[in-house]
């Protein structure tokens, strides 16, 4: 699991969990946990609360959506 992570690091990513879902730049996954920073926060998630993880869509011109639908 840990390596499919890593694939995301330095990218914006919406992290979907069972209660919630978090949306940031992926820093660095240690052990069981992921670093995720937005704006001057940063957050640490359990791996194992994690159902989805996706890029933040963006559209042709490279500006992110407002609205998608999952």
């Amino acid at each position: 699991m840990n390596e499919m992570i890593k694939e995301f690091i330095g990218k914006e990513c919406i992290v979907y969990t069972f209660q919630s879902q978090v949306t940031g730049v992926i820093e660095k996954v240690e052990d069981n946990w992921i670093c995720i920073k937005k704006d001057n926060n940063t957050e640490i998630v359990n791996i194992d609360y994690i159902n989805r993880i996706r890029e933040y869509p963006k559209k042709k011109n490279g500006k992110k959506k407002t609205i998608f639908a999952d």
